[in-house]
């Protein structure tokens, strides 16, 4: 009861990459490189299985960016000319890879990470991809065209591809594939009319179990400065949930703690097991066990206690590794008390 999970992504070591950014760049290059990551990821499955956490991940420690890591290995994409341009509604800027072409995997994309973590932790493994919606908002096109027909196009051209490597990771042993949707929280309307289609189409034929990761973004200023002008109830779960309930995905992840999400949105997701966030990732205040075990209690008013996992509301990335390892500490301390008091 009460399993406990992160979104995702972790801070890279200082020895990795630069610190407390979003698209660090990387200390090394070539095989230096390539064991700094594999290191990274054996350290982190460590501190996740020291926490005590149930479900673990390899912390995306082997991509610079949670979207623009998958896209490294897709063909019909030009990393050479960048150009800057507004994301998630020009919430802020990013220097974007363009589309240039059709598009296809130039092979496995996360192999060699997802092996390593599998061979090494005995724990259940969940690896996380992009969700179709969320990459073509992380993406300038210059193929399919800026038109909606266009960007419906190259999202299920996208899914695709996600699909391809899913299998694959999940023949290499992985028990949860997630895929991160933060772009469901910002263009609501077009997430219920085909986002949810191409996420089902990306999870297509997976056995094991799936996951769609839905939250207010990482704790940078620009979202901190967007979730202000959200007012005093954040409704935007509200236009997807239906269609999530109604999908072929198993589990959905949420922003809860330190939210204005009304809590009774949760009962849109009837029937599919449910991660709610109970650690504020915009914030380095340490939670006590106590609030975590409160917010699973209130969470519980809308979740049935065996669909219940405790989560991170979003990526740890950009955040301070030593206050990261005691909210991963924290989420298990929590979890652990909610047992004793609502098993």
């Amino acid at each position: 009861m009460f399993d406990t999970a992160i979104a995702g992504s972790l801070p890279k070591p200082s020895w990795l990459a630069e610190t407390e950014k979003l698209w660090p760049e990387w200390k090394a290059s070539g095989a230096e490189l390539d064991r700094a990551k594999a290191d990274a990821t054996l350290l982190w499955l460590k501190v996740q299985e020291d926490a005590g956490l149930d479900i673990v991940g390899d912390g995306e420690q082997s991509r610079q960016h949670f979207v623009h890591g998958f896209l490294a290995r897709v063909e019909g994409i030009d990393f050479e000319h960048k150009v800057k341009r507004g994301i998630r509604n020009n919430r802020y800027d990013a220097m974007l890879p363009q589309v240039v072409g059709p598009l296809r995997l130039a092979g496995r994309v996360h192999a060699t990470e997802a092996r390593l973590a599998r061979a090494h932790t005995g724990k259940r493994l969940k690896f996380t991809l992009p969700g179709p919606m969320t990459i073509v908002d992380t993406v300038a096109d210059r193929f399919y065209g800026e038109a909606k027909e266009g960007r419906i196009r190259m999202a299920f051209a996208f899914a695709e591809l996600l699909n391809q490597e899913a299998r694959a990771l999940e023949a290499d042993g992985v028990d949860i594939i997630q895929f991160d949707e933060p772009a469901f929280n910002v263009y609501m309307a077009d997430a219920a009319e085909w986002g949810v289609a191409a996420l089902e189409r990306a999870a297509e034929g997976l056995q094991c179990k799936t996951a769609v990761h839905i939250c207010y973004g990482y704790g940078i200023k620009a979202n901190v400065d967007w979730k202000a002008t959200l007012g005093g109830e954040w409704r935007q779960y509200e236009q997807v949930f239906p269609a999530l309930s109604k999908s072929s995905i198993d589990q959905i992840s949420l922003e809860c703690f330190h939210s204005h999400v009304p809590p009774d949105l949760m009962k849109l997701l009837d029937g599919k097991d449910v991660m709610v966030g109970v650690i504020d990732v915009a914030s380095d205040v340490i939670e006590t066990a106590e609030e975590i075990a409160a917010t699973i209690g209130q969470a519980l008013r809308f979740v049935p206690k065996e669909r219940f996992i405790a989560c991170t509301n979003c990526g740890l990335a950009p955040m301070r590794r030593e206050v990261a390892e005691a909210k991963l500490v924290a989420l298990s301390q929590g979890a652990a008390l909610a047992r004793q008091r609502f098993a």
